[in-house]
């Protein structure tokens, strides 16, 4: 089984790259050359590729190893990411901004918009809940512990306004080995309502999503119905059967051919991600803050203010 290399090292490697030299990219990580050469030579024995020629002037990559560096970038800013996220929930309790979000924007979404927020306003300290998008909407209206939520279900619970930030698809997933996965035409939506499908437990937007566009079709019970997105994936990559989730949660698993895509024809599983708060209360400045990062976010369709009535304005967005 391959193992990842560390994060420092890969660091050392992009500084490498960005400083044509050992030394000078081992002083701005604080640590002493023949350290940084033993951990590239020890890093590139972990890869198996040569990735720098070293030669009197300096060192230069190879290019396997500007591929790497290429590669390294992109999963040193989802490292720094979860790092921002990791410090935004052990902050829940001395938190200045409150945020409960669904499984699922807090898996594949919140992570880039807190990054972009702590760019932006670096002293905003976030606790982050992650529950399901009713446990979201009951923090939101029955305590005062949440100044912000996300849900993705279908519908806008009562006494909540509320904010589209993106939106989602909802794919049907298999194991390659599947009879589905070997498939040449579409499924009928029929055909998927009579199956028994792995889901997400009651009170997840996945699951009210699914269940709403399949309502008048008589869907089967659950084969199986779990408390997180990993699960599902999990029971869905075992040839259990065949698992409906959010495009964001399984973007990994198709990438490396672990789960595949069945097609339905003509059944809309596309539906809205929404920012939420209690009806009436204005939003604080950190909270409008997080907003206007999810805004100017490359990855986020741009966001469209709405609310339960016409004739409201969002609290703090006027």
């Amino acid at each position: 089984m391959s193992v990842l290399p560390d994060l420092v090292s890969l660091r050392l490697l992009v500084g490498v790259a960005e400083l044509g030299s050992v030394g000078r990219a081992a002083r701005t990580m604080g640590m002493s050359q023949p350290s940084a050469s033993k951990r590239l030579a020890a890093l590139e024995r972990q890869v198996r590729l040569p990735l720098l020629t070293r030669t009197p002037r300096g060192s230069v990559l190879t290019d396997d190893g500007q591929v790497v560096v290429t590669w390294a970038l992109r999963l040193l800013t989802v490292a720094d990411e979860f790092d921002n996220s990791l410090t935004a929930m052990r902050h829940a309790r001395a938190a200045r901004l409150r945020v409960a979000a669904s499984m699922t924007v807090a898996e594949a979404l919140l992570p880039r918009w807190l990054h972009r927020l702590a760019q932006r306003e670096p002293d905003v300290q976030v606790g982050l809940t992650v529950v399901n998008s009713t446990e979201v909407a009951r923090m939101l209206v029955t305590d005062d512990s949440v100044d912000i939520g996300f849900i993705e279900g279908p519908n806008v619970p009562d006494g909540l306004d509320h904010m589209i930030v993106g939106h989602d698809h909802l794919v049907v997933v298999v194991a390659p080995q599947h009879d589905w996965a070997r498939r040449r035409r579409p499924l009928r939506p029929a055909e998927l309502a009579a199956t028994r499908l792995v889901v997400r437990e009651q009170g997840s937007g996945t699951r009210e999503t699914l269940e709403l566009t399949l309502r008048d079709l008589d869907p089967a019970p659950p084969h199986l119905s779990l408390g997180s997105n990993a699960a599902v994936k999990g029971a869905a990559m075992t040839g259990t059967a065949p698992a409906v989730l959010s495009r964001h949660a399984v973007e990994t698993e198709l990438a490396t051919g672990h789960l595949v895509t069945v097609p339905v024809d003509n059944l809309p599983l596309r539906r809205d991600l929404r920012a939420v708060w209690p009806r009436g209360r204005r939003l604080t400045g950190s909270a409008t803050a997080l907003l206007q990062a999810i805004d100017t976010s490359p990855t986020t369709p741009p966001a469209r203010p709405t609310t339960i009535t016409k004739d409201r304005k969002p609290p703090g967005r006027s």
